[in-house]
This record gives structure tokens, C-alpha cells and sequence, in this order.
């Protein structure tokens, strides 16, 4: 397959802030942009944390920046972010986030996925790729709560998925209850998204990418144990039950057995393939309304070129983005500037702005 960085600076010429991404000499590969952003230091960053109670008895925590304005004195644009796979509110590419976005005074709110804030929920439940109920139900409520205000979504790598994935299933823009609209989608930026669940799960496999596939695995078990923990001693004999019943998570290998063991069945998948057939936000893509930019680098070692949209089948309101260079939400252009960050800002303040 070709991979065409031609059309990267598209819309961009001129910017303050947005000329072609390119990796600095201390950072040439994806491998070492990824494990950059994932091991440097984050900005310091205090944040706001907002509860949110959803339906099934289970909740979700957000966290709002709290160096601009949140709840009732958010700015009119509130941007809304989503993190990856074993991510939090507090990894280093959301805070950096939040830090650039208050800088010029947009506020943001960024929701950990269940069992991600830092506090165990309640149910045996918990995210997956394409978990696009809990971003309906959260973003909702907070539109209800805090009304008036148009909203941005950011999405990074299994957040971006997800976040594609609501995108597309969503028919329209706007946020409440019919006519009563509290809010509005403005735009969505997806960072390192796997389109094609499928093919990312198997890349994870083979060569130096097995690395990230074991890291998640090992991690995904751990939690998975934490939980067991957590139910047992606190006498959740029903959630108890239900991890139970899906086997030892010790003897998961790999990324593919771990989805096809334990995350298919706890959240009504077949299995692996059938979770990834109906989570992937590639074939998605085509029904998202909102006006969108996909952000992805050919040399992202957690997303083979196999697994890109083809950009000539994009609607007209979604483009890509594709860098030579980048890595898996990395996009480091030096040690305390970083080109991801001030390409988002750059897309809400200036492109999303004519819309």
C-alpha cells in the first residue's frame, strides 16, 4: 500500500502554529516520538473533577481544567477529550492538551473511560473500543447540566476510535433533548485512531510492536485482577460472579486472547473478530456529520498502513491528516513545544471558527 503525505498542510498555509509536522533529529522514529510522549514529563495542571452518575448504576468521572473557566463560567467552546487504551485524565498528552487549550482561554473537560479515574466502578463492566453509549450518556448530561455551549471532541487512539465511532452513529449536531438542544457538536479532531480494530490487534503481534502489545496486555490483566480484588473484599458477590465466570486472565498471551476472552463476552460480543467487526470507526466514517480531522503518522508502530481510510472515500467535511513521521500520539517537535497541540488549537480557533 502507498501512503500519501501529500496533502498534510491542507488549509494550513500561513498559520502561526500549523506548518508540516517534522520530527526533530533527537526523536527520527515512531517508536521513539510514541515513547516519548508517553514517558515525559507532564505539564502541571490542576484539574476539577466532576462525577457523573450514569444510568446503569455505574459512574463516570470527568475532569475539567481548572486554569479557565468550567461549569457555568466555561468558555462558549468546551472542548471535550477522550483517552487511549490504559490512559487517564492525567496522561501527559491530555494535560498538555488541557495546558495549550487554557492558554488561550477555551476551557476543557476530559472523561476517564470506567475504572480509569483512579476509584473502581461499580459494575464488572468496562470500556472497550467502541463503548459509545458512555460518551452519548456522559455528554449529554453534561450538556444538560451546564447548557449553552458548543462542544469540540478531541479523541486519541482507542478514544478517537470511540469517539468516531459515536460521531457517526449520532444524527445530528446537536446535544439535549430534540428540540430543546443544550448544546451543539462544533468539530472533533481524532488523533491516532485505529480504524480497523482487527488489523491493529494483529500488528500488535509481530515485530517490535509486540512491545505495546504486551504493555497493554499485562496492564488490562492487572486491572482485571485489581477488580476481582476489589468486588471479593467487598462482598460484590453478583460483579463477583461475572469476572469469575470469564476465567483466569493469567493465562492470556496476547492483546487478541485477552479481547476474544474477556472483553467480548463482558460487553456482549461473539468474540474477538465479531468485537472488532462492530467497535472499528472506519466504517463510520462516512456518517459523521460533524466537520472532522483525522491526525494520523505513517510511521505509527500501533497502526499498519492496512488500517487507514482511503482519503478519497471521506465525506466531504472529514479530512486526514497523515505525517511521515509522528509515531502513535506522539508528534513531538521539541522538548517543551509540541506541533499536536498546537494543531488542535489551531483547527478550533481558526478553521472550526468559519463554520
Amino acid at each position: 500500500m502507498t501512503i500519501d503525505t501529500s496533502n498534510n498542510n491542507a488549509g494550513m498555509a500561513g498559520m502561526k502554529g500549523s506548518t508540516k509536522f517534522t520530527s526533530p533529529w533527537w526523536l527520527p522514529g515512531g517508536h521513539a516520538q510514541t515513547l516519548y510522549r508517553k514517558f515525559s514529563q507532564a505539564p502541571a495542571l490542576t484539574q476539577v473533577r466532576e462525577r457523573i452518575e450514569l444510568d446503569d448504576g455505574d459512574f463516570i468521572d470527568v475532569d475539567w481544567s481548572a486554569e479557565t473557566g468550567y461549569h457555568e463560567q466555561a468558555s462558549d467552546i468546551v472542548v471535550f477529550i477522550l483517552h487511549g487504551l490504559c490512559g487517564c485524565s492525567r496522561s501527559p498528552y491530555i494535560l498538555s492538551l488541557q495546558k495549550e487549550l487554557a492558554a488561550h482561554e477555551i476551557s476543557s473537560v476530559a472523561m476517564n473511560f470506567r475504572g480509569c479515574s483512579g476509584e473502581m466502578n461499580r459494575l464488572a463492566k468496562a470500556y472497550h473500543s467502541g463503548i459509545s453509549e458512555d460518551v452519548e450518556e456522559v455528554v449529554e448530561k453534561l450538556a444538560r447540566r451546564w447548557p449553552g455551549r458548543e462542544y469540540v471532541f478531541v479523541g486519541n487512539s482507542l478514544g478517537a476510535n470511540v469517539m468516531l465511532k459515536w460521531l457517526g452513529q449520532r444524527s445530528g449536531l446537536s446535544l439535549g433533548d430534540g428540540e430543546r438542544a443544550t448544546g451543539r457538536i462544533k468539530g472533533a479532531i481524532a488523533v491516532s485512531t485505529p480504524f480497523d480494530l482487527a488489523e491493529c490487534s494483529r500488528a500488535m503481534l509481530k515485530g517490535l510492536s509486540r512491545f505495546y502489545g504486551s504493555y497493554f496486555v499485562n496492564k488490562l490483566v492487572a486491572d482485571m485482577a485489581a477488580k476481582l480484588q476489589h468486588f471479593q473484599t467487598n462482598d460484590h458477590a453478583e460483579q463477583t460472579e461475572i469476572l469469575r465466570a470469564l476465567g483466569d486472565p493469567q493465562l492470556v498471551g496476547n492483546i487478541w486472547e485477552f479481547d476474544d476472552r474477556f472483553t467480548a463476552p463482558l460487553h456482549g460480543f461473539a468474540d474477538a473478530s465479531d468485537y472488532y467487526t462492530r467497535s472499528s470507526s472506519g466504517q463510520y466514517l462516512p456518517d459523521i456529520t460533524a466537520e472532522t480531522l483525522l491526525i494520523q503518522s505513517a510511521n505509527d508502530p500501533l497502526i499498519p498502513p492496512t488500517a487507514l481510510p482511503d482519503r478519497a472515500a471521506l465525506p466531504y467535511n472529514v479530512r486526514l491528516e497523515l505525517t511521515s513521521t509522528g509515531g502513535h500520539v506522539g508528534f513531538i517537535t521539541g522538548r517543551r513545544s509540541n506541533w499536536l497541540e498546537s494543531r488542535i488549537v489551531h483547527f478550533i480557533k481558526g478553521e472550526l471558527s468559519r463554520t
